[in-house]
């Protein structure tokens, strides 16, 4: 009987394409810590959409070559390609958060991608998703285009009301309704206590981190050095987060190795802070994370753009506070070993978009109408009035506004047409990276 071509073979030239990407994206990572990349392998293969969550490297080499750069380019002029981007827009990268003001927000979160770019690379992103999320639910392609449609429509509709209206309340318990409003209830059932309960113990009057379950004890030299990055990030943090010196005492400090579909191999510190009582409930778990290379910067060339960063983490962190109002009040940054940190707490009150349950036509177009409202809100935000301003000098949701004025319905059919087209893509490039994994021929592993 003939042997059977896997995909990978089938596909010579894109089978190398990815293992091009992949050396670029992960290659110096991987060869430090190879057994966090194949926990990360394992859970990019279970899916196609866990793959494409996990290659924004990759969308991003297609996006800037052919065919696929020239799907938005039309709406791209010398200030549309230039605003604050997420990155990494997907379907799951949705849901709640605390915020400075002690509001839970339903929102964008995951900004370890934020760069400056081209808005469509972000709408474009998230269509793709809801096609891939549409397949994985065996929804219709007729289904599919109302999603990408919807989207579309809403993404549109709120830019239009930001230039006409100004800055729009984020969504919280007053404002949400539907699957959104159940996420955001399901956020506030969560404690603090919950959370300590899970990594501390009480041990004499005191709290510390667990052992085990995936905390390393550290040196004192590791500690000594995580203890002086702590203090640099101190300084970045907003005034009204130093109000009580005390809140900033740290108790304890463990290790972490991310193994996350987005943190492979990326060393990773747990502290336990005192908070803002003397009260063991009210004790504050943070992380501090070495930033990451963001895929989209490898294809952006503005030396303007790539020297405003001090490091990686500086750039999360500007970036996020250019896109989120009233953000994390413990997100900052610091230098550990050379290399940038991004600090923000582990919240209880973080709980992501859920589409586990989501099948009903209606849940859907409401959820993905909230998508759209809340991307083009984010990129309102970014603006001139915002942190790193000067490289955004100017209002991004009337220059979004004008140029999607000029062909609303095309921009619609784009962002349908690209979303079934990647999608598709993204299904093949799925196939021919399991093939390459289970095959043994990715470098490294």
């Amino acid at each position: 009987m003939a042997t059977q071509l896997n995909a990978a073979d089938r596909e010579p030239a894109r089978a190398d394409t990815i293992l091009k990407v992949f050396d670029t994206a992960f290659g110096e990572l991987l060869a430090q810590d190879p057994a966090a990349f194949r926990v990360k392998f394992r859970k990019m293969a279970a899916s196609a959409f866990a793959f494409y969550r996990g290659t924004a490297g990759l969308y991003y080499a297609d996006l800037t070559t052919a065919p696929f750069e020239a799907y938005g380019a039309r709406f791209l002029d010398e200030h549309t390609s230039r605003v604050w981007i997420h990155g990494d827009l997907h379907a799951e990268n949705f849901g709640t958060y605390l915020n400075a003001e002690g509001r839970l927000v339903f929102n964008v979160n995951d900004f370890d991608e934020a760069y400056v770019g081209a808005f469509t690379w972000d709408v474009q992103r998230l269509a793709a998703s809801l096609a891939l999320i549409g397949y994985a639910k065996a929804l219709s392609d007729g289904t599919i285009t109302e999603l990408v449609r919807v989207f579309a429509t809403a993404y549109r509709g709120q830019i239009s009301s930001l230039v006409a209206s100004g800055p729009a309340d984020a969504y919280t318990l007053d404002t949400a309704t539907g699957p959104i409003l159940s996420t955001l209830q399901q956020a506030r059932l969560q404690t603090r206590v919950e959370l300590l309960d899970e990594l501390t113990v009480v041990d004499g009057y005191e709290r510390r981190f667990r052992s085990g379950g995936g905390s390393i004890p550290l040196d004192e030299a590791t500690r000594a050095e995580v203890l002086s990055a702590f203090t640099d990030y101190l300084t970045t943090l907003p005034p009204a987060s130093r109000a009580r010196p005390d809140a900033l005492r740290v108790k304890d400090v463990v290790g972490r190795r991310g193994i996350g579909i987005g943190s492979a191999g990326l060393p990773s510190y747990n502290l336990l802070l005192e908070g803002h009582t003397d009260a063991l409930e009210n004790d504050v778990v943070i992380y501090m994370k070495q930033g990451q290379t963001p895929a989209v910067s490898r294809h952006v060339t503005d030396q303007e753009i790539r020297g405003y960063f001090r490091h990686e983490g500086h750039r999360t962190v500007i970036s996020q506070r250019a896109l989120q109002a009233h953000s994390d009040p413990w997100l900052g940054y610091a230098t550990l070993r050379g290399q940038g940190q991004l600090v923000a707490e582990v919240s209880p009150y973080a709980a992501d978009l859920d589409w586990t349950d989501l099948n009903e036509p209606g849940d859907l177009r409401t959820v993905v109408d909230y998508l759209g409202r809340a991307t083009a809100t984010m990129h309102a935000a970014a603006d001139e009035s915002s942190s790193g301003h000067s490289l955004v000098p100017f209002s991004t949701e009337h220059a979004i506004d004008a140029a999607i004025s000029a062909d609303e319905r095309g921009f619609n059919d784009m962002l349908v047409d690209f979303a079934h087209t990647y999608g598709d893509r993204a299904r093949s490039d799925h196939q021919i990276f399991v093939d390459l994994f289970r095959n043994g021929r990715i470098p490294g592993l």
